[in-house]
Formats: C-alpha cells, sequence, structure tokens
C-alpha cells in the first residue's frame, strides 16, 4: 500500500472516529439533584399532554382520589389473582398478565443474551414504578389506576391469541385482545375502554425499553431513542432531539423506539400523537457501570378502538423487507446505504455456504478485492512512476526551496515540475483517482459490519465469540496494525524524506489505539483486506518489474524548451 493510500484510509478512520465522538450524543444524564432523589428513576412526563403526575411511570400507581366512585367501586368481572398466560410462535415467547392486561415479557428466540437465553425485549428490571407494553392512558387518573393494576378476567380462545375483560359496579368497562403474529416479531392489539356507556379514548403506553441491554455497550453502539416514518422518510430522535420536541402530532407509516439493533414500532397507525420521554437509571452504587438510558412513548390514534399492530423485533434486512421497504430504513446504514444493502446480501449469501460469519467476512473481503484489482493495479502503476521521477522532482523543488511561496519566481518551479511529469508521461492526480473511487465502497463495508445484526453475538474462531463485539484479547487490533507496519516497509521508499517514513510507520500505531473499540468483524475485514492488498502489491510489482530511479540530471543540461510531443529538448535526445 502506497503512503497516499495508507494516508488516505487513516484519515478516513480518524474522520469516523471523530464524527462518532463528538457528534453522536449519548442521552444526557440525569440532573445533580436526581442523584439525591430516593427513586432511581429520573422524573417523568406526562405521555398524553397532562400534568407531571400524569406520567407513564405513574401508570401502575394507584391515584390518590378517595372520593372517586371508581376507585372504591367492586369489580363485576375479573379475577381473584394474578396469573400469566405464555404465547409461543417460531420467534418469540410472549408472556401477558392479567395484572392491567399488559405484555410482561416478549422474548426473541432467534437472538440471545449474554446468558445464552433468547433475548428479552421488555426491560424487566425497572421498578415497579414503570409501565409495562400496553398500559393504557385517559385523562382521569382514578380511571387509570382501575385499568393498568386491575386482575382481568383471561380468556385464550387460540392459540396465538389472548382475550382480558374487565367490568366494576362505576360503569368502567375494558377490554383487550392481543394477538400474535403471523407477521414475524409483531402482537396485534384492540383495546376498548368505557365508563357508563361513554367511550373513552385512552392511549396505548409502552413503557421504557428497550431490554436490550447489550445493544447499548460499546463506542459505536446506537443509543435508544424515538424513530418514525412519515413524508415518505425516517426520523430519528436522540434524547437531546426529543428534550426540545417531545410530542409529534401528524400521519405515521410506524412510529416508537429503538436501539442498535432493535426496535419497537407501531404499524401503519395513520394520523395520531407520539410522546415521548427519555429515562435514565443511574448504575448500582459503588461501580463503573454506566447509567442506563431508555426512551418510553404513548400513541394515541385518531381512530380509538381499531384493532393497532406492534412490531418488536430486530432489524433485519429480511425481515423488514418482507413487510415493506420503509421498514428497511429503519437500519442505519448511513449515508452509503445504497452501497450497504448490496453489501450485506451477498454477506448474506456467502453464509449460506460457509456457515460462518468471520469467514463469510473473508472471503466477501476477497471477492470485492478482486473486482477492484484493476483500480488497484492502476493506483500501483501510477505512484510507481511518480517514485522513479521523484529524486529529479526533489532537485527542482530543492532549487527553489529557499523562495517564499508568494515570490513570483516560486512559479518556474511549478513549470519545470509540469515539463518533468509530461516527458515522463506522469499524471500527480492519477494515483489518487482510484483511492477515491474505492473509497466509498470501503466505507460502506465498515458501516455494514458495525450495523448489521447478523454478526451480533456470530461467533469467528477461538477467542472471538461475537463479532459485533470488540475484541475482548486485543489480538485482531494488534495484527492490524502490525500487517500496516509490514505492508508499509514493503512499499518502496524512493525519495521519501527520512522523517516521513518515520512517520508513517508510526501511524500503523496509532490505529492499533483506535481499533480496540472496533467491531471484530470489522477488524477482521481490515486484516484480511490488507493482508490481500500486499499480495497485490507483490503481483503488481512482479508484472511490472523493478522501479528505475532516475537521477537528477546536471543543471547545465536541463532545458525547458519544447521540440514536440509535449517533451523538451533534453528528454529528446535521451530517446
Amino acid at each position: 500500500m502506497e503512503r497516499r493510500d495508507l494516508l488516505a484510509i487513516f484519515l478516513a478512520f480518524l474522520v469516523l472516529y471523530t464524527w462518532q465522538a463528538l457528534f453522536v450524543k449519548p442521552v444526557p444524564k440525569p440532573a445533580t439533584g436526581a442523584a439525591t432523589n430516593p427513586s432511581p428513576v429520573t422524573a417523568p412526563v406526562d405521555p398524553v399532554g397532562g400534568s407531571a403526575a400524569a406520567s407513564p411511570a405513574a401508570a401502575d400507581q394507584p391515584a390518590v382520589a378517595p372520593k372517586s366512585s371508581v376507585a372504591l367501586a367492586p369489580a363485576l368481572v375479573a379475577e381473584t389473582s394474578e396469573r400469566e398466560v405464555r404465547v409461543e410462535t417460531r420467534d418469540i415467547i410472549a408472556t401477558f398478565t392479567n395484572k392491567g392486561a399488559r405484555l410482561k415479557s416478549w422474548r426473541l428466540k432467534h437472538y440471545q443474551d449474554r446468558n445464552r437465553e433468547p433475548l428479552e425485549i421488555v426491560a424487566t428490571d425497572l421498578p415497579s414504578s414503570q409501565p409495562l407494553p400496553f398500559s393504557l392512558r385517559t385523562p382521569d387518573e382514578a380511571i387509570n389506576a382501575r385499568l393498568n393494576t386491575s386482575l382481568y378476567q383471561t380468556q385464550q380462545p387460540a392459540p396465538t391469541a389472548v382475550t382480558f375483560e374487565y367490568r366494576d359496579s362505576a360503569g368502567l368497562r375494558a377490554t383487550k385482545q392481543f394477538t400474535v403474529g403471523p407477521t414475524p416479531y409483531t402482537v396485534t392489539t384492540e383495546a376498548m375502554v368505557a365508563s357508563n356507556e361513554s367511550s373513552l379514548d385512552a392511549a396505548v403506553v409502552w413503557g421504557p425499553g428497550l431490554g436490550d441491554s447489550d445493544s447499548q455497550t460499546g463506542r459505536f453502539a446506537v443509543k435508544p431513542g424515538g424513530i418514525f416514518w412519515s413524508g415518505g422518510k425516517v426520523k430519528r430522535l436522540s434524547s437531546s432531539d426529543i428534550a426540545k420536541q417531545s410530542e409529534y402530532d401528524q400521519s405515521f407509516d410506524y412510529v416508537g423506539i429503538e436501539d442498535h439493533y432493535f426496535m419497537s414500532v407501531a404499524m401503519k397507525p395513520g394520523a395520531a400523537k407520539a410522546i415521548y420521554q427519555p429515562l435514565s437509571i443511574p448504575p448500582p452504587p459503588n461501580t463503573k457501570d454506566p447509567a442506563r438510558d431508555f426512551v418510553s412513548y404513548a400513541l394515541k390514534t385518531s381512530r380509538p378502538g381499531e384493532p393497532l399492530t406492534f412490531y418488536a423485533g430486530p432489524k433485519d434486512l429480511r425481515t423488514l423487507s418482507s413487510i415493506g421497504p420503509e421498514y428497511v430504513k429503519a437500519i442505519n446504514f448511513g449515508m452509503f446505504d445504497l452501497l450497504v444493502v448490496p453489501l450485506l446480501l451477498s454477506l448474506n449469501w456467502i453464509h449460506q455456504y460457509v456457515g460462518n460469519y468471520g469467514w463469510a467476512i473473508v472471503a466477501l473481503t476477497v471477492l470485492i478485492n478482486l473486482i477492484l484489482f484493476p483500480l488497484n493495479h492502476k493506483s500501483v502503476v501510477s505512484m510507481r512512476k511518480m517514485q522513479e521521477i521523484q529524486p529529479q522532482a526533489k532537485a527542482i523543488q530543492d532549487r527553489y526551496a529557499k523562495l517564499k511561496t508568494t515570490d513570483p519566481a516560486k512559479q518556474k518551479m511549478n513549470q519545470e515540475l509540469m515539463a518533468l511529469y509530461r516527458e515522463r508521461g506522469v499524471n500527480p492526480a492519477s494515483g489518487c483517482i482510484p483511492l477515491l473511487l474505492m473509497m466509498p465502497v470501503f466505507l460502506a463495508f465498515y458501516a455494514m459490519l458495525q450495523t448489521a445484526i447478523e454478526l451480533r453475538g456470530a461467533p469467528f474462531v477461538g477467542w472471538i465469540h461475537d463479532l459485533s463485539a470488540p475484541d475482548p484479547f486485543y489480538v485482531l487490533p494488534v495484527l492490524v496494525g502490525v500487517s500496516q507496519v509490514v505492508q508499509q516497509l514493503m512499499t518502496p521508499q524512493t525519495g521519501v524524506d527520512p522523517a516521513q517514513q518515520k512517520m508513517m510507520l508510526v501511524m500503523p500505531l496509532v490505529l492499533i489505539f483506535v481499533f480496540i473499540s472496533s467491531p471484530a468483524g470489522a477488524l477482521l475485514y481490515w486484516l484480511a483486506s490488507t493482508l490481500i492488498r500486499i499480495g497485490q502489491m507483490q503481483m503488481t510489482n512482479y508484472l511490472i518489474g523493478p522501479p528505475t530511479v532516475r537521477a537528477p540530471r546536471p543543471p547545465a543540461e536541463r532545458r525547458l524548451k519544447k521540440v514536440g510531443g509535449g517533451r523538451t529538448e533534453a528528454a529528446a535526445k535521451e530517446s
């Protein structure tokens, strides 16, 4: 790899690293005063536009309403003890509770947590004051307390369906119906709330989520935030965005929350009002663990009582493509998504045959480098020509080194350099243009390896058990750095300043510290690509032969007079 090649790739990684460090902001930590609050949760706001007391965090807390007939009315249709209903499909294991007729657990069978158990999407380790998914909110806090704490009568008319019903003597009636599937990772809910024969407009609350705490670790992980599709484009909301605007009242194709690999969204709710609220859970005392960040959302549709379907699952390309093309945009592939999608499809296709995503990355890297070999070859040939005339170019630059940049005589140096380039048929930019053409592919591949959920928990060999996580023993970062040093030593350095040579050797060592927090899959690609480039360089050197270093001619032999064909008189005599 030539020094310009290495410098360009180093700068590209530096830009990516700086962007992540400076512009991808984490969810703000709780205010200082919150640390002294006995509650470990930051104070939320009302998810449906009421007072602070009517927050999602208070959905399970009975309202203080001693004179309310609803709060004192005995139940007519209910159960006397809490129980759970389990629904299992090919993709999920769902657990509903009759306390409030809500979702208590939603585990994904094809994805595992750190304990190799099915991944839990519902955040189950939060304080009991936090609402479970499918809690209901109305303007009346006494009614809310009844809706979310009463023990509903339960029926299971089908293996994937559950029905809950509640009624009391004050005229409050509520029914909820849940149907899991048939689309993977979806559940359809239909809720009806009435008081004294008058329908109540209730908002559906999805409590703080998602429960995938593994996705919140790592420098490059996407922090939990809001997401929706409206007006033909996707909108992502960070915690700072939510602090500025927490309510969105418009027509949605889907709306909900996301983290790095998973999301929970209401599908095709139409005209609706979505209200977001960030939540930060401080770490346990005397630990160095970071605070856990969540986002909750409530949805109030313009068609109360109509069925509403939720998707709570992975941001997987194949799964989302089967639902609709707009759902694919929920995967944050970045600015090179037009290239990332074909690369990810190719990676999945290769994986079908090799059965290991690590070897699939290596195979795809080999394939891409074979396709780009003509560009690499042209770049090396052009750089070789520049190296051959480097002593002559340096002699010209040395003669004008003492002149200031603003000195008119400095222009003669440029004229002599351009004349030298024309003599030898060298284009200074031809070595960089192929590299610029390859750079989008490189950045797209790197973005894919950081975003694709296929690599989550995917093992490679030996100590690498998760290609989406950093190398726990830092072996790959060191190998990448060493391979870069070897490649640099193999690169001819004719005419290069010794100080510059040392800088080019130190640069790969600096990359080691940058790569420590990078996913192992991305480092595997970088290592394989470097080794392939070393082989390509050897092949190119074999095809074009060793470089011919041209010594600078004495000043008396230099001519600027043209004799035809863009050559000087001296060059014509040489030929």
